[in-house]
């Protein structure tokens, strides 16, 4: 018998779906307008039956980082509304914006599900130091997984990307999709996409990534939003433009693949862990 990732990596839920991303130009400071356009591409999701919808990195006020603490007290009433729109529209949302707690700031991912309930919040682990990240926001320090009507998804954010000890450990916790939010800049989109890949192929499950588009500080931004399988075919690649798209998803494929290459069989963890 084959052996699984992890305990409860695939739960008899909502087996098959369609999962979505959405890519945008998030203005700087502006949540209103961000907020918006956010809902927008959701509802046009919804319409298509998408029952998931990925949103950028701080889709609210991006890396507004001198005005966090007046954007982060409106976090709360966001949530709220997307709340209510989930619920509305029957499909879930994801995606990250600042939230205060005891005076630390956070750039926390929110899980609401289709039935408006928050299932998880996940602190972004990994700062990025290049943008002076760290400078700004406390980092968090544990790992979340979501038991969603789609059954077990983990949650990273941007950078996080680049360390495979999470996904790994996210596997090993028995989730069946990654999603991933972030502002991944142009000059580095070869890594966004082999490395979503990587974490499709090594861990042997879904990813569901979105990337903003346009330019922040002289930063410009790809989009290129991408939903990887657990074979790593690209299911859906979005260009550089304002958008969403969204794919067909069958949790089946997980277990397919690790039936075909057992690599949770074949882990020696009596080696290293």
């Amino acid at each position: 018998m084959v052996r699984l990732w992890g305990k409860g990596a695939l739960r008899k839920l909502e087996r098959k779906f369609k999962a979505g991303v959405v890519q945008f130009d998030v203005k700087n400071g502006q949540n209103e307008a961000n907020l918006d356009t956010a809902l927008g591409y959701i509802t046009q999701l919804a319409l298509q039956n998408v029952s998931l919808a990925v949103l950028p990195e701080m889709f609210t006020c991006s890396f507004d980082n001198e005005n966090l603490k007046e954007h982060s007290k409106g976090s709360e009433k966001i949530i709220e509304r997307l709340s209510f729109f989930a619920k509305d529209k029957q499909i879930a949302i994801v995606g990250t914006l600042p939230e205060i707690e005891k005076d630390r700031i956070y750039n926390t991912m929110v899980f609401i599900d289709v039935d408006g309930k928050i299932k998880g919040k996940y602190k972004k682990l990994h700062l990025f130091r290049l943008t002076g990240e760290h400078l700004y926001y406390f980092a968090g320090n544990k790992i979340v997984t979501v038991d969603s009507n789609f059954g077990r998804i983990g949650l990273m954010i941007c950078y996080d990307l680049r360390f495979p000890e999470l996904a790994r450990v996210l596997a090993l916790k028995g989730v069946q999709m990654i999603v991933v939010s972030a502002q991944w800049p142009e000059s580095r989109k070869e890594h966004w996409k082999t490395l979503i890949k990587a974490r499709a192929i090594e861990n042997q499950l879904f990813m569901v990534c979105s990337d903003r588009t346009g330019i922040d500080d002289g930063l410009q931004f790809p989009g290129t939003s991408m939903i990887v399988d657990p074979m790593g075919n690209t299911l859906v690649e979005s260009g550089s433009e304002d958008t969403c798209a969204f794919s067909d998803i069958d949790l089946a494929l997980v277990e397919n693949a690790r039936t075909l290459i057992p690599c949770g069989t074949d882990r020696r963890d009596d080696v290293y862990g």
